[in-house]
């Protein structure tokens, strides 16, 4: 149904023309039997038939004017309520304004002005009020039975396009009763969609739950940004109605919206950006046809960097894991969905010197995304030796040997917890990026580096532990109220980082641009609220104070580092970045002695030497760098 078809929806006009002619004939009648209660209480003359006429038309041009300015006719009867009524006594009232105008250009006596003045605006409450009440009840009735046979009234937030593909669809499957559509449009109101009406904005929800018995809201707006979507969920909750919403534009594709699309609002639909706009062009003829090798392909930005290369028609995707279950999880799925990509998954650790040797000579890579990396932070904390020789060493034999191999691209993921570190996970990848830094000047391999905050849904993230602690009923533990991170979607990341490799010509650090930061106590609460829950009465939030290594705020820039923009929005470029470290090489090669002989204590004295900032600012003191 185009929107011109939408604008006219003959039925509901009809409705409306109904309602105001009743309307009309309510003052008519209200007025002669003023007259006449006048006539016989009071004693008052009946007007002549000309005076009468006279009286009626000049009282319809000013009560009709009241109508329309009092807003009577912009509710349903079918939702008629206590505004509703007070719209109707103050046309009562400035009804009685209109008699007294009406009748004092008649020149009429006091005698006669008098019981006028409250007679009619009574009977005229009477005539205009007892209908919709009369209506509102038989439709409140015939609503019960309705609901008593288990269909759930639903209604639906948004009216464009999704909407209305999915109205057909639940009527399809039954046990659905539309009652009516939500959606801000001022070009939408007063309109019927298949012969449901548009009521009003979504800011109408939690009344229109009341008032009309909903059972379930689905928002019908895969367009929404995250902003949008907080504030229809935050009408969600205050009418206490059950609430799903369909996929993003992105996820949803070019399907057709399906009733098995609908799912729960997810934590993605609340703090995921606004969809990215991609280079396709750019990112095709960098990776297409190409042989890609992706490390940690089984971890959450590794299997995502998979499914999205997979997509381009590459030569041949290699993907290297040292989780057998996680390189089983990746090899079926890439199996199952690209049955013409030709993948080979290898069990192997990136600190290993042969395995990493055997794989790029056999293989031949171009392109190497190299996301193998411990990132939990507290853990390695503790876990110098297994963090320096996984993220720094494992870095360098993938780094070396894309030198001697002629791979073209070598792509470091990297992290905002490797900006002035003051733990050890940050400092290890700020190791990583100074050696591809330092390997890009001194071979023909492109190194290119991408840094970026905290993934949401990601493998160890905070997400997922929330939920564990949600569904075992509390608390939720959160290390500091005013705590904040940088969040982005696993997608987005993934297709971030490919943006970012056609880009690069090699030596730069691309910085993801991750929008504002989230306090953990806010993500704390969503999440509980979607489970259902209302933190502080049903799920406890319970602070813990910071953890060894912990700030309160990620950066994403050194001090010594500007930004500038590249050809893409979400893609900034730091610049002017300080990565010449004295003894770089020597300094690494101390630290893999020292992890052969497990001697933490000059794994430690290695990285204060590479990475100075390490305890330079105590962790509470430091401050997030603005983008802006």
């Amino acid at each position: 149904m185009n929107l011109r078809a939408l604008r006219r929806a003959p039925r509901y006009h009809n409705i409306r023309a109904f309602v105001i002619v009743h309307d009309l004939l309510a003052l008519v009648v209200a007025w002669l039997a003023a007259r006449w209660v006048a006539a016989a209480a009071f004693e008052v003359a009946w007007p002549s038939l000309l005076r009468s006429g006279a009286e009626i038309a000049l009282l319809l041009g000013l009560q009709a004017l009241i109508y329309w300015r009092v807003g009577l006719y912009r509710g349903l009867w079918r939702f008629a309520s206590l505004p509703d009524l007070g719209n109707l006594v103050r046309a009562s009232l400035l009804g009685a304004v209109a008699a007294a105008a009406v009748l004092l250009t008649m020149d009429v006596a006091v005698r006669e002005l008098a019981p006028m003045l409250w007679l009619y605006p009574t009977l005229l409450l009477l005539a205009l009020g007892l209908p919709r009440l009369v209506f509102r009840t038989i439709k409140d009735m015939r609503t019960e039975v309705r609901w008593r046979r288990a269909s759930q009234r639903t209604l639906i937030l948004g009216a464009g396009r999704s909407a209305r593909l999915l109205l057909p669809e639940l009527r399809r499957r039954g046990g659905f009763e539309v009652v009516g559509f939500l959606d801000d449009s001022s070009r939408l109101r007063n309109t019927e969609i298949d012969g449901v009406p548009v009521i009003g904005g979504i800011d109408r929800l939690p009344r229109v739950v009341r008032e009309a018995a909903i059972d379930l809201a689905v928002i019908a707006i895969p367009s929404a940004t995250n902003t949008q979507m907080q504030r229809i969920v935050e009408r969600c909750e205050q009418a206490g109605v059950e609430f799903k919403t369909l996929p993003t534009l992105k996820e949803l594709g070019a399907s057709i919206t399906r009733f098995e699309d609908l799912k729960p609002v997810a934590i993605d639909d609340l703090l995921g950006r606004d969809p990215v706009s991609l280079d396709w062009n750019a990112i095709r003829s960098g990776l297409a046809g190409k042989r890609v090798l992706v490390t940690g392909g089984g971890g959450s930005i590794g299997a995502e960097l998979c499914r999205q290369i997979a997509r381009l028609d590459p030569a041949g995707l290699v993907v290297l894991d040292s989780s057998e279950y996680n390189l089983y999880r990746i090899d079926y799925r890439l199996r199952k969905e690209f049955r013409d990509l030709v993948v080979d998954t290898v069990l192997g650790d990136v600190c290993d010197p042969a395995t990493v040797e055997r794989m790029v000579s056999r293989h031949k890579p171009q392109v190497i995304f190299h996301a193998a990396a411990y990132k939990h932070l507290p853990m390695l904390q503790n876990q110098v030796r297994e963090a320096f020789r996984n993220n720094v060493i494992g870095t360098v034999r993938m780094a070396d040997a894309a030198q001697r191999h002629g791979v073209s691209t070598f792509v470091l993921i990297s992290t905002d917890k490797a900006v002035n570190p003051c733990n050890v996970m940050g400092a290890t990848k700020r190791v990583a990026e100074l050696y591809c830094q330092s390997c890009n000047r001194e071979s023909s391999t492109r190194f290119i580096t991408v840094r970026f905050g905290n993934v949401l849904n990601s493998t160890g993230s905070v997400v997922p532990l929330f939920n564990e602690q949600i569904r075992a009923g509390g608390p939720v533990t959160v290390t500091h109220p005013e705590i904040s991170r940088y969040f982005m979607t696993i997608a987005e990341a993934g297709q971030l980082i490919m943006q970012a490799a056609v880009l690069g010509e090699g030596g730069e650090v691309f910085v993801l641009d991750m929008g504002e930061p989230v306090r953990i106590s806010y993500l704390a609460e969503q999440l509980i609220r979607l489970a259902g829950k209302e933190p502080g009465r049903d799920i406890e939030i319970v602070y813990t104070g910071l953890r060894p290594g912990e700030k309160l705020f990620e950066e994403l820039f050194h001090e010594h580092e500007a930004y500038a923009k590249t050809g893409h929005e979400k893609i900034l470029l730091a610049r002017n970045a300080h990565t010449g470290v004295s003894g770089l090489a020597d300094l690494v090669k101390r630290g893999e002695r020292a992890v052969r002989e497990y001697d933490s204590e000059a794994i430690r004295d290695v990285l204060m030497a590479l990475v100075p900032e390490l305890e330079r600012v105590p962790p509470r003191e430091r401050k997030v760098i603005p983008l802006g």
